[in-house]
């Protein structure tokens, strides 16, 4: 049974992701308005009718932007954890039905399983997760400030990984325009992923069952896609010969049709 894949866009502006089955049609966060999503959708032969669920990793506008037309207007059924769900509605002002999980457990969306773990990142409760499906594992890391021996276990057997490549080390620390105090926040261990970090993290997955890594969250002014992949391939390089596919995930367009059996 097929199972299809796509980044809709990622980077610090929004972030969303799509996966199919033969069975359910899934949303993984919603970081662009609703006309943005429906368009980039179109791109890919689908529509925000033809959702079940949007799944939200937190809060940040990046990742939510959407959200309240998508559920309101088109009745895609949301789940988040309770901190973001409720944080969720106080930032738009409103109620917002939602089917709430538990950070550390598992939910279904029809025959899509999808295991919820925390993440180091400063939001209400952000959360990663790995999503199987009939024909493929996919785990998304966007957003965190480092890895965990307990993240690494996580992912570690999926086929399909999203994973953060925010900022180039020297580039940040060049950047004339973000003050000291955002490039800690950045660097800091409830911050964002490096390209050095996420290398680490994919070099540890290298012998695993890693097929496919899509590298997100790229900072427009603090990273480019070349740089992320240099050192990403780097990384695997110095622990495997059998590469996986690396693709750096752009903001301004989906990335295509991924299909796994």
């Amino acid at each position: 049974m097929a199972t299809r894949f796509a980044i809709l866009g990622s980077g610090s502006s929004g972030n969303s992701a799509y996966l199919e089955t033969e069975k359910s049609r899934i949303l993984i966060d919603a970081g662009f308005s609703c006309a943005q999503i429906r368009n980039r959708l179109a791109q890919l032969g689908r529509s925000p009718e033809d959702l079940d669920a949007v799944i939200v990793t937190h809060e940040h506008g990046d990742h939510i932007r959407g959200l309240k037309v998508l559920c309101s207007r088109h009745g895609v059924p949301l789940f988040a954890n309770r901190m973001t769900h409720e944080f969720i509605e106080r930032q738009f002002q409103c109620s917002l039905p939602c089917n709430r999980f538990e950070t550390g457990h598992s939910f279904d969306v029809g025959d899509i399983s999808i295991e919820s773990f925390s993440v180091p990142h400063d939001a209400q409760d952000p959360v990663g997760f790995i999503l199987r499906t009939p024909g493929a594992t996919v785990g998304f890391l966007t957003d965190l400030g480092h890895v965990t021996t307990s993240i690494h276990r996580r992912v570690e057997d999926a086929q399909v990984l999203v994973l953060e490549t925010n900022y180039d080390q020297r580039m940040l620390e060049e950047d004339m325009v973000r003050p000291w105090s955002v490039k800690q926040r950045i660097m800091s261990r409830h911050g964002h992923l490096s390209n050095e970090d996420a290398g680490a993290l994919a070099g540890r997955l290298a012998s695993r069952r890693l097929e496919h890594l899509f590298l997100g969250h790229l900072s427009r002014d603090c990273n480019t896609p070349q740089k992320a992949l240099n050192c990403v391939t780097s990384s695997l390089l110095r622990e495997t010969l059998a590469l996986p596919q690396v693709y750096a995930a752009a903001q301004e367009s989906p990335s295509g049709w991924l299909q796994l059996d």
